[in-house]
């Protein structure tokens, strides 16, 4: 049944929050610190290690791209900020979009973002082996590198299985460990910044316009993962107010690494050599401190970082699935919690996800496993569409206990930016990565279509 803004009877009241459990010592809900890490360290991933030289051939010019996308990133995490204000429930852009457009929209954001997240686990768990080998040799063979990757992913479940408590844990050391080497760089490397490192301005044949668009097409997806206070939003504590402010946070401090760090590699590595550099931020710590050791450090922190955001989005894998299920719109089992958590929705990802490990580790090609990497790009846009939509929505349709009318033209600017963010996300992710997941989006139709026949037909039943 269409949904036009209001929120259905059978939903817990947004006031509320989530419904209530019992408590359990295992279960904790995130507070400001906790939910901020949250955001920081899904959004930060491995890629951090990587980016400086990924746009060090459009030369400086891409901090100018940086900034830009820094800007959107910005008014999104904004925009969740005001619509978790409103209804502070587990599920982020699928209560967004469910309250706007109904079920099948909602459901949508649901399916796409939950793609996202067991695709993105797998991706993530992979590319961390690749770190753990500077520090003891499992590449060797493939099935040792497989093992390690599973393990990988396994530890962060366990966290998750364990209870909301640990994984708050967990995410707070890993941002802490991840961020002081980060910063040691960001910082440090100020003091030995030599512009003469530089190389040139705008370093391609491009236009400046053509160079900041193609280094933004590179940086897009480092800022994917501001939605994530607002998916748990049902697990922070004082939604209302905390979610807000840990999405705002958590995007300004992830910003602050990612240009601070871009920075100091840029003038601490000689251009020439930054342009062909497989370890940026290793290379930039033994021209710093002197010696080879830098590779060793920025593996561990590269390892740290990563099993960091495994955590976290093994959280968020299950929290929308979850969200989707107490409405009816998900198989019922992925709606039951433990200790906080939604366990059968961590399981199910964590199952998927080592699957697709063993699939990439098998197939004896690495082109079908990078294609559905590319796909998640697609997929975790879907959400943030529809949920600056949603907001848009809210604004124009003069819902107004929905609207702050003192905030209404500052609000509409901010969901403009956002929902233009969000289009440049989807354009950024390449043709192939738009048409496979559209199919992947279609596929979820179906599910909808028997998922919305079940529920029919209980409430039929229940007449």
């Amino acid at each position: 049944m269409h949904d036009t803004g209001t929120v259905a009877p059978s939903d817990p009241a947004p006031d509320q929050g989530e419904p209530a459990q019992a408590p359990s010592k295992h279960a904790r809900r995130f507070g400001l610190p906790i939910a901020t890490c949250l955001v920081m360290g899904n959004i930060i991933g491995g890629g951090i290690f990587l980016l400086p030289a990924s746009v060090a051939p459009f030369g400086t010019i891409s901090l100018v791209a940086f900034a830009v996308l820094t800007a959107g990133a910005i008014a999104l995490a904004l925009v969740f900020g005001r619509l978790a204000e409103r209804d502070p429930r587990t599920g982020g852009p699928y209560v967004y979009a469910r309250a706007a457009f109904g079920d099948f929209a909602g459901f949508l954001a649901a399916w796409s973002y939950w793609i996202t997240t067991w695709v993105s686990n797998a991706a993530l768990a992979v590319a961390a082996v690749g770190y753990l080998d500077v520090l003891m040799p499992v590449n060797d063979h493939k099935w040792t590198a497989c093992l390690a990757a599973l393990v990988l992913q396994l530890l962060p479940a366990l966290a998750n299985f364990a209870g909301t408590r640990y994984v708050g844990a967990v995410q707070l050391v890993a941002t802490v460990l991840k961020f002081l080497p980060l910063l040691l760089v960001a910082v440090g490397g100020l003091f030995f910044f030599d512009s003469a490192n530089l190389g040139a301005f705008q370093a391609s044949d491009d236009s400046p316009l053509g160079a900041v668009s193609a280094a933004a097409a590179i940086l897009l997806f480092s800022y994917l993962g501001v939605e994530s206070a607002a998916v748990s939003a049902g697990e922070v504590r004082d939604p209302r107010r905390n979610v807000g402010r840990a999405t705002i946070l958590g995007t300004l401090g992830a910003a602050l690494v990612y240009l601070l760090g871009t920075l100091a590699v840029f003038g601490t590595v000689a251009h020439d050599k930054l342009v062909s550099s497989t370890a940026p931020f290793s290379d930039a710590v033994d021209v710093m401190f002197g010696g080879s050791w830098g590779g060793t450090a920025v593996a561990c922190a590269a390892l740290v970082s990563m099993v960091g955001a495994l955590n976290g989005w093994t959280l968020l894998s299950a929290q929308t699935p979850y969200a989707a299920a107490q409405d009816g719109l998900f198989p019922s089992a992925f709606g039951k919690k433990k200790r906080g958590v939604p366990t059968v929705g961590v399981l199910v990802t964590v199952v998927l996800a080592s699957l697709l490990t063993v699939y990439n580790y098998t197939a004896g090609s690495g082109g079908v496993f990078e294609s559905l990497v590319l796909i998640t790009t697609f997929t975790a846009t879907v959400p943030y569409l529809l949920a600056t939509a949603a907001q848009i929505y809210f604004l124009v349709s003069g819902q107004r206990e929905r609207v702050h009318r003192g905030r209404l033209a500052r609000d509409g600017v901010l969901a403009g930016v956002a929902f233009a963010f969000s289009m440049w996300l989807v354009a950024g992710s390449g043709y192939a990565a738009v048409y496979q997941g559209v199919l992947f989006l279609f596929v979820g139709v179906l599910v909808y279509a028997w998922m919305a026949a079940r529920k029919q037909r209980a409430a039929t039943v229940n007449h």
